[in-house]
């Protein structure tokens, strides 16, 4: 059984470091589109925009959308409250779709699709798959679990 163990070790590490790179990459892509609402374009001209595209509760929605993106993309960095942030994200990522993309077809190059649900899977995937041993998620596990443990 210990011999088992030592083989899949590599694996789990190699699985960890790709969770972390995913999570890392998805993170700054989120950061950037959130900190472009906030900081970049402002959010009343964010609010504007959401309005001329028809998105339900434009101000409300630019808020939301800006501090999911920031916050979510940052947590996902970190590794912290990963399955909340992926799905917070992903639920983003849905009405960027249905609000927005859907009508223009697959391909960004013409306002599609295909940008949003890769980004919205992903996140969904992190949130299905958790963010692996390098992140803080793991190590407040596992602080907790170890002071249970003790405790017991």
């Amino acid at each position: 059984m210990s011999s088992l163990r030592t083989l899949n070790r590599p694996v789990h590490a190699a699985r960890d470091l790709v969770l972390l790179v995913a999570r890392v990459g998805l993170g700054v892509i989120f950061i950037a589109h959130g900190w472009q609402k906030f900081s970049t374009n402002g959010l009343d001209k964010t609010a504007t925009g959401f309005d001329q595209m028809g998105i339900p509760a434009p101000t409300l929605s630019a808020y939301f959308a800006a501090a999911i993106e920031l916050v979510g993309g940052a947590a996902l960095i970190v590794g912290m409250l990963t399955t909340v942030a992926g799905v917070l994200l992903a639920v983003n990522m849905a009405g960027a779709f249905l609000f927005v993309h859907m009508s223009n077809g697959v391909f960004v190059a013409t306002g599609g699709w295909e940008l949003v649900v890769a980004l919205g899977l992903f996140s969904l995937t992190l949130a299905a798959v958790g963010a692996g041993r390098i992140s803080l998620d793991n190590a407040l596990t596992r602080s907790t679990d170890q002071r249970a443990s003790l405790s017991a």
